[in-house]
Formats: C-alpha cells, sequence, structure tokens
C-alpha cells in the first residue's frame, strides 16, 4: 500500500512545516496543533473511501426517489457510528416527477428515430442496470415540435447574437447547439427569446470524445452514444423555484410558507433534449445551408451549416410533468469544545442524476470518511475547539436546491456564527487537482496542501500543484463562480468558502459515470480520496483549533486591485468614468489588512487574554459579510454579495465585483457612479474593520 508507506513522508514534513507557518495560533498552541494533525494525518485510508463510494453508487439515486432516500439512510447511519449528531431537515421542493416522455426523430427527407440513451457494455456491469433511463433536461418546457434546423454553436449569448447579425430567424425552428460555454439553461433562455419552438443540445467530439482520445468503454471519452443530462433551472434567484428567500419547509409542516403559483414562474416553454454527438450527427450531416461562421466548426467529420433548409424538419418531443416533492438535507455535527457557536461547515451534494461516481458521490464519499477521522480523533481526546458540520444536500442537480433551502433556513444564525464552508462536489474525479476560494482562506488552502503528500510520490500535494502553475511562484487558487453548493453561503449570506479537490476527463451526468468506470479511468487505487480527505481536514482543523480565525486579511486588498484593474480595461468606453478612487481605497483596504494581519499575529505572541481573543474572532468573523448589500444585483436581489457572484450570462463563470460586471456588459455608464460610491462605502467600512482590529490587538 504506497498511500500507507508514504506517509511516514507527511509525518516527518508536517511538524516542521506547522511550526514554519502557524496564522492563527499563539506559540504555545503550535504544538498541540501540530499533534493532532499527525495523527489527523495517519487516518484517512483507501479502502474506507472506496467502501463508501461503492455503498453510495450502488443504483440510480435522483432527487426524490426512494433510492436517494437509502442513500440518505447510509450517510445518517455512517455519521452516527462515527460520533456525529445527526439531523435530517426535510423540504418540498418544486420539481420534475423523472424525465417524463422524451422522443427525437428525424422526418424528412426520411424518418430516422434518433437514440437518447448510452449504449450497453460488456465491459460496464452498470449498463444494464433497470432503473437506468434515456437522457433529458429538468424544467424542460413541454411540447410535440416538428421544425427546420438552425445550428447555434454553443448557444451562447453572442453566437445568438451573431446568427441575428446574420439575419437567420429563429422563429418556430428546431435549435441545435452544442454543449460548453455557458450553463445549459442559458441555452434554452436565448433560444426561447429569439423565437425557437425547440432546442437540441449536444456534446460534440471537437470538446469532448474521439478528438480528445479513447472513448468509452476503451477510454474515458465520451462515445457516440454518451448523453449530458442537466437541469435548465435559469431563475433571478437560486433554490427552490417557488419560495425565493424562504425555506420551502414541509407542506403539511408547522410553518406555513407562502408558495408562488408555477405560472408565475418564469420557467422555460419550450422542449428541450439532450442528445449523444451519435444522434446529432445523423442532423447535422443533413443540413444543406451556407458553412457556418470562424469558430463554429466541430469535431464531426464534415463541414458545419448554420440551417438545414426546407428538406430537413426534426421532432422533439417532451412531456415533464413537475409537483412537490419531498427531499432531505443530512447534517453532522461535532459541536466545539470551546466555541460551540462558530461553525466550520463542509458539505457535498448527494443526489445523481444517475449512479454519480464522480458527480457527486465522489465527494460525498470523501465528507463520510472525513466525518469518520474527525469523530475518531475526538474520541482520542482531540475535540475541535468550534464546530465542525459535514453536510449531505439533496436536489442540487436540479438547481442548487437543498443547500439553499438550508441557507435561507438558518441564514440568521449563518450570518452570526458561519466561519467558512467547503464545498466537496466531485471531489475526488481525477488525479489534477485545483481550487477556488474566497480571498480570506486562499493562503489557508495553499499552505494546507504543503502539509499532504500525493499519492504514488515523495511531492507533497503543494509542489505537484505547484509543477502545473503558469507563474511558477504559487499554484494558481481561482475564484468562486456558479453551478455548485457554496453559493448561498458565499453569495447570500458572505460566509468564507472554497470549492475543489482533483479532476479528470469524466462521463459528465450520463448513465455511464458508474463505480466501473471510476475504478478504470479515474483512480484505481482510491488514494486521491484519502488525499482530498487531508487538504479538507487540515484546513478545517486550522479554522476549528486556531487562537484567532487564520484568514489573510490584506489578500482582501491585493485581490480587489485586480480585479477592479480587470474592469477598468473592459470599461474602455466610459471616458469619463474614473476608477482612480477605487484603486486607491484597495491599496489603502491592502495596507490595512497587512497591518491587521501582524498586530494579530503580535497579539497572539504576547497575550493569552481570553476576553481579546473572543473579541478579535467575533471581529475576524464579521468581515466578510460587510460585502453583502441587501439591495442585491441588479440582475437579481437574491444575490447580495458586492465581491462575487454567478455570471447571469453564463451561469458558471465568477464575476469578481459583479455589480461593475453587469454594467459594464451593458455597455452603460447609467449606473456607474452609483456602483462606484456604493464600493467606496464598503471597501471604507472594511478598512476601518481592519483597523478597529489592529487596535483590538495591539
Amino acid at each position: 500500500m504506497k498511500f500507507n508507506i508514504l506517509l511516514g513522508v507527511v509525518l516527518s514534513l508536517i511538524s516542521g512545516h506547522m511550526l514554519a507557518q502557524s496564522r492563527g495560533f499563539a506559540p504555545g498552541s503550535v504544538a498541540r496543533q501540530t499533534e493532532i494533525e499527525k495523527l489527523f494525518l495517519s487516518y484517512p485510508s483507501s479502502e474506507r473511501f472506496k467502501n463508501h463510494l461503492t455503498n453510495l453508487t450502488q443504483e440510480p439515486h435522483l432527487a426524490g426517489t426512494r433510492a436517494n432516500e437509502r442513500v440518505r439512510d447510509y450517510m445518517a447511519e455512517k455519521m452516527r457510528q462515527a460520533g456525529l449528531t445527526v439531523d435530517i431537515y426535510p423540504y418540498d421542493l418544486y420539481l420534475p416527477v423523472g424525465q417524463g416522455e422524451v422522443k427525437a426523430e428525424i422526418v424528412l427527407p426520411k424518418r430516422i428515430a434518433l437514440n437518447n440513451m448510452e449504449n450497453i457494455y460488456a465491459e460496464d456491469r452498470f449498463s444494464t442496470h433497470p432503473e437506468l433511463g434515456p437522457g433529458w433536461n429538468a424544467f424542460s418546457g413541454s411540447g410535440d415540435v416538428t421544425a427546420e434546423v438552425v445550428y447555434a454553436n454553443y448557444g451562447r449569448k453572442e453566437d445568438f447574437e451573431k446568427l441575428a447579425a446574420l439575419k437567420i430567424s429563429l422563429k418556430g425552428k428546431v435549435v441545435i447547439a452544442r454543449y460548453g460555454g455557458n450553463f445549459r439553461g442559458y441555452k434554452a433562455k436565448y433560444a426561447e427569446a429569439a423565437g425557437a419552438a425547440a432546442l437540441i443540445i449536444y456534446t460534440d467530439p471537437a470538446d469532448n470524445g474521439y478528438t480528445k482520445g479513447l472513448v468509452y468503454p476503451e477510454g474515458p471519452q465520451p462515445d457516440e452514444s454518451t448523453i449530458q443530462r442537466g437541469s435548465l433551472l435559469t431563475l433571478d434567484f437560486t433554490g427552490d423555484p417557488l419560495t425565493p428567500f424562504e425555506p420551502a419547509l414541509p407542506a403539511d409542516g408547522k410553518k406555513k410558507i407562502v408558495r408562488k403559483n408555477p405560472a408565475e414562474v418564469a420557467f422555460h416553454t419550450i422542449p428541450v433534449l439532450p442528445l449523444p454527438y451519435g444522434s446529432a450527427k445523423e442532423i447535422l450531416a443533413l443540413m444543406k445551408g451556407k458553412p457556418v461562421p470562424s469558430g463554429w466548426q466541430g469535431g464531426l467529420p464534415f463541414t458545419y451549416r448554420i440551417e438545414g433548409g426546407s428538406g430537413l424538419t426534426v421532432r422533439v418531443k417532451v412531456q415533464q410533468e413537475k409537483k412537490l416533492q419531498r427531499c432531505y438535507n443530512v447534517v453532522g455535527t461535532l459541536t466545539g469544545s470551546e466555541f460551540p457557536d462558530e461553525w466550520i461547515i463542509a458539505g457535498c451534494h448527494y443526489d445523481a442524476w444517475n449512479f454519480g461516481a464522480c458527480d457527486p458521490n465522489s465527494g460525498t464519499a470523501m465528507l463520510l470518511s472525513l466525518g469518520e477521522s474527525l469523530g475518531k480523533l475526538s474520541k482520542a481526546g482531540y475535540k475541535p475547539k468550534r464546530t465542525i458540520k459535514i453536510a449531505h444536500w439533496d436536489a442540487e442537480e436540479f438547481g442548487v436546491i437543498g443547500s439553499t433551502e438550508w441557507v435561507e433556513q438558518f441564514r440568521d444564525e449563518l450570518n452570526a456564527k458561519g466561519v467558512a464552508y467547503f464545498n466537496a462536489d466531485a471531489a475526488v474525479s481525477g488525479r489534477s487537482f485545483g481550487g477556488s476560494a474566497s480571498p480570506t482562506i486562499k493562503e489557508l488552502l495553499l499552505e494546507a496542501t504543503k502539509s499532504v503528500t500525493y499519492p504514488d510520490s515523495a511531492k507533497t500535494l503543494y509542489n505537484m500543484w505547484l509543477s502545473g502553475s503558469r507563474s511558477g511562484k504559487e499554484p494558481n487558487v481561482g475564484n468562486l463562480g456558479g453551478g455548485s453548493d457554496h453559493i448561498g453561503f458565499y453569495m447570500h449570506v458572505g460566509i468564507p468558502s472554497w470549492s475543489g479537490g482533483t479532476g479528470g476527463p469524466t462521463l459528465y451526468h450520463s448513465n455511464n459515470d458508474n463505480l466501473s468506470f471510476y475504478e478504470r479511468f479515474v483512480d484505481p487505487g482510491f488514494t486521491m480520496g484519502p488525499m482530498v480527505e487531508q487538504v479538507f481536514g487540515i484546513m478545517g482543523l486550522r479554522l476549528a483549533n486556531a487562537d484567532a480565525l487564520p484568514y489573510q486579511l490584506a489578500r482582501y486588498g491585493s485581490d480587489v486591485r485586480m480585479h477592479l484593474e480587470n474592469l477598468q480595461k473592459q470599461a474602455d468606453y466610459a471616458k469619463d468614468f474614473s476608477f482612480e478612487a477605487l484603486l486607491a481605497a484597495a491599496d489603502e483596504l491592502k495596507a490595512a489588512g497587512e497591518a491587521a494581519d501582524q498586530s494579530v499575529i503580535k497579539f497572539l505572541g504576547k497575550s493569552a487574554d481570553a476576553a481579546n481573543r473572543r473579541q478579535i474572532n467575533q471581529q475576524l468573523l464579521k468581515l466578510e459579510r460587510e460585502w453583502i448589500d441587501v439591495e442585491g444585483m441588479p440582475y437579481g436581489n437574491w444575490y447580495r454579495s458586492l465581491y462575487a457572484s454567478t455570471d447571469p450570462y453564463s451561469g458558471y463563470a465568477s464575476w469578481m465585483l459583479p455589480a461593475f460586471q453587469y454594467e459594464i456588459s451593458l455597455k452603460s455608464t447609467a449606473n456607474l457612479k452609483k456602483w462606484e460610491q456604493k464600493y467606496l462605502a464598503t471597501m471604507k467600512q472594511l478598512t476601518g474593520k481592519l483597523k478597529a482590529l489592529g487596535t483590538i490587538a495591539e
């Protein structure tokens, strides 16, 4: 077992590194923390991780199904056995009831039924499971459409703008677009807005498929039958579509929640269906119009064309029922020994489109193992000082719903107690490590990776990560965007967050994201799960046990300046607007952060005053909340962070300083001064808090 042999290397590195890097710890606390981390690093096990992943992915388990309830019960049992207190939170969510009826066929020039389900393979023991079904998109409209075809590249905003510039009419047409470039729901939104009657989405082999390597089952790339399922929910808020800002508590519960009438919600109305590229090829090969613009050609072996002409018609039929369905969040808690009202939360959703070996349940299995390791540590006498919660969210695949409802249910408590949120969605899906984080915990992530060894090597994870960095100075830690369960914590409440783990080629949201695929192509030795567990655990333990929360305060100003400089380039059209005052405020924020960092370090070096430490931690805990603006963003007031947001045009990308980003995306100057004043006031307030923190520490 190479993983266990190499633990010796880890244990020899950890003590020296912990002594060198001890942000947040008084000198007298470093030795105990080093001892805790050394013991914790010895606990993660490939066998435990593999057993959890095997048990979690025995059957397809979509949110709202009995199979998903069996996963719920397994997780709750394992966390209770580990010594965590387990709470189960029910919600009634407005969701599709399975795929309903889905069909696609070519009608003219001759009838061809189009496959919309993965092939069966002798090499894949899961591919014959009776509960597997065809490809479908949640929150599609219902309808039966037969019409001519228009190709829209990736279905991005700019792609539809290009079609309009070319005077291509989409009215009443079936649009076919490839996956990539934006969230699939925006493809549907833009197609419907342009007048399309239906939408087909497919994975093009230029992006994922035979142009990238061997296809399944011989390799890890999508083959001609692989289908990416997924939700289309695209509203101006995140969460249950009938209860914005409020938790979707059970309809038969004591507390009554006012729900919207579904007819009042801006759901998509056109039928949308995902297909594999084997089926898309049948349509695209028959198109007779003009060749596509530069950059629109895909990977199929013929020239792509914009229109199919009157001689080619395609039928798309979707009949999808939606209703309230009971779903459950499962949360395990290790209550802090000294600061029980300061919470570190690590979470991952557990609902899956099918088996979910990579997405999401590699993250679920890792968190179950982490809960067991932390429970074992507590039983050994090393209970965390702050509370650690391990959360398993439901209904993420339908639109990041379960975690959002929990955030809305406990918004006030999270505002008062939230130290950090760690997101583990599909966190062990390959061998390449990466992560994105809010400014104050980027350093925490980087430092944790220095204490973890990369499997089957003598290198630390940090050094392995660094080897893939463009700059070569430090690994690149990204900025959080959309698409997963950190959204509510970070962008609605303002809790420092990070999301990350390992990645690689996956058969995303397909029937073949199963244990057979995982053990052959993702991680045959199941060694990456323990490594990712160590990163999450070291970060969590440092936050939980630090004398002063180990946030890097100077990072606020330096990151804000970087984002402002990027915005300045984008806003070159606004000749009468200057970023100088904002840049100066960012520099002042950075200086205040650097001073506060040093003051806290000096304070911990000389003082054991528990009252002052508590006061410092309360100030630190509230800093990220300064970015929260109750007015919210102009494109959706549920998104309250002035610092970070999902991109309202693509759904996945990170928008930094999003109010400015939105104004600039419109090429508008009307509200630049308004947002300048709001950002200046926020940075002034945050700078003042940092200076006050320095005063307390001194």
